[in-house]
């Protein structure tokens, strides 16, 4: 009978030592942050990132990264699935939206979790709970200023709210949700901490720049939008704070920062030459710096990989912006938020991995935020089934330097509005429709940018060498039949298939 527990406890002790070798994972998710956001990448900037570019120094900054969408809770999914999220849908959740996720799905916390990870999530969920199971019987919407709307009489605020984090994977939850849509109030693991008694009342509060964008519905008395971030910070600190050395960790810092409302505390107004949305970039990197600094204060440092991107490029408050204080957002790239153009999904993209990633590396090679998955599973041994992260390419060896004659993706896929696609194939992306954007320039911005306007509603599609043409202006679709024929067959099989790697 010794002998018997003598090995379980042997077995124990090295699981235990496995697990602490294990390195920590930290992903910092920026919110509607474009390409051009960054100091590091933009030598016309408007506005200073020095954290952001410290980490950049020293890792690996990746100049052609994407999320999966123009929009955030399809990127988002992907993020933590290691699927395209067309696969599952092509919306964001609205307001009290049903879960992205179905019951029982591989996540990239419920990955760690099995690997003895401790894995936390801060911040914008935006991925939906399944608000019927706390909707009080009989419960009906009330029109509120002409609007249909829940209010905060129709919960059980009591109850449990299942579907979200730690229904997915998460050991524990803090947040709000999402800080522009209802309800507007404090989440803690599955519960409200102080139930919501009333319906959206700022007091006339105002914002910094643009709009307050937030959709009617139930909040807490006296909730304050300019409390969300510093709460958040804090709350990210505490964390790293009380993490034991012998447990390796996951965070999943997902911001509310920079997405409207554009809402920087004062200690920031005028840090940057940008206005207030610039003021919001640099809080954005002040708290990322915040992390950083608890992540080495700790000595977690040297065993923590760190992750830094954003759901999606700059929301349309960045036409007026590079007029009023020449910063684009976008950088050199063509779109904004929701567009299919490069400036819609191509984001700011940094990895740190000590001891793996040479400081200071940048790498033009394409890569996608659904490659997080495959990646992390491979860095701590966990064998992926084949019906998971089916979208989803390994980057360890390109991270510790390997080069590739050919790109390692085969292609990528960018999406945002059913039926409307973008692949990209080496230098080549082709779209399935007569134009990239939703977000629609005014007429002065496409001048200044050398742009046309795309309004032939009767064209097939469009092709761009991004090697020649970053700024996607020259359309090659009547020049190259071939290349488009070739490149729509590969958009088709990619999307009835079933997944876009080899089977594993």
């Amino acid at each position: 009978m010794k002998s018997y527990f003598a090995i379980i406890l042997l077995a124990f002790m090295s699981l235990s030592a496995i697990a602490a070798d294990m390195p920590n994972i930290v992903i910092i998710y920026a919110d509607d942050m474009g390409h051009g956001d960054i100091s590091c990448q933009n030598q016309n900037s408007k506005i200073q990132t020095p954290h952001l570019d410290q980490l950049a120094a020293e890792g690996i900054r990746f100049t052609d990264g994407h999320s999966s969408s123009g929009v955030c809770s399809p990127s988002r999914y992907a993020l933590l699935s290691g699927n395209y999220h067309w696969r599952r849908s092509y919306h964001f959740v609205n307001s009290f939206g049903i879960p992205y996720f179905k019951k029982g799905e591989l996540t990239l916390p419920c990955m760690l979790k099995a690997k003895g990870y401790n894995t936390a999530m801060i911040g914008k969920w935006h991925l939906g709970w399944d608000w019927k199971s706390i909707r009080n019987p009989g419960a009906k919407m009330q029109t509120v200023k002409k609007r249909r709307v829940w209010t905060a009489d129709a919960f059980d605020w009591s109850k449990p709210i299942f579907g979200g984090p730690v229904d997915n994977g998460f050991n524990t939850y803090f947040g709000d949700g999402t800080i522009n849509f209802p309800p507007y109030c404090w989440i803690q693991n599955n519960k409200v901490t102080e139930a919501p008694t009333e319906n959206l009342n700022l007091n006339g509060m105002k914002t910094k720049e643009g709009g307050w964008e937030f959709r009617s519905g139930p909040m807490v008395k006296g909730w304050n939008p300019y409390e969300v971030l510093p709460t958040l910070a804090k709350k990210s600190v505490e964390f790293i704070n009380n993490q034991p050395k012998d447990k390796p960790f996951f965070l999943y810092f997902s911001l509310s920062s920079p997405h409207a409302p554009i809402i920087p505390n004062d200690q920031f107004k005028g840090k940057s030459e940008a206005g207030a949305y610039g003021d919001f970039v640099v809080q954005t990197d002040w708290i990322t710096g915040q992390l950083l600094k608890a992540i080495k204060d700790r000595g977690f440092d040297k065993n923590t990989i760190i992750i830094f991107s954003s759901d999606n490029g700059p929301e349309k408050y960045a036409f007026s912006r590079a007029k009023k204080h020449s910063h684009r957002s976008m950088g050199e790239l063509r779109g904004l938020k929701r567009d299919i153009w490069e400036g819609g999904h191509r984001v700011p993209f940094i990895i740190k991995w000590p001891g793996n990633i040479k400081p200071g590396s940048v790498s033009s090679e394409t890569i996608n935020q659904v490659d997080i998955m495959a990646t992390v599973a491979s860095i701590v041994d966990y064998k992926l089934p084949n019906d998971a992260a089916v979208d989803s390419y390994n980057l360890v060896p390109l991270l510790k330097g390997k080069d590739y004659n050919t790109p390692l993706r085969e292609a990528s896929v960018h999406n945002t509005n059913k039926n409307k696609f973008a692949l990209r194939q080496g230098d080549w992306v082709y779209l399935n429709t007569y134009t990239g954007a939703v977000s629609n320039p005014p007429s002065w911005f496409l001048e200044d940018s050398g742009h046309k306007k795309l309004d032939d509603k009767t064209a097939k599609g469009l092709l761009y060498n991004l090697k020649d043409d970053l700024a996607q202006k020259n359309d090659l679709y009547e020049k190259y039949p071939e290349k488009v024929k070739a490149m729509e067959a590969l958009l088709e099989q990619y999307r009835t298939s079933g997944r876009s790697v080899s089977t594993r």
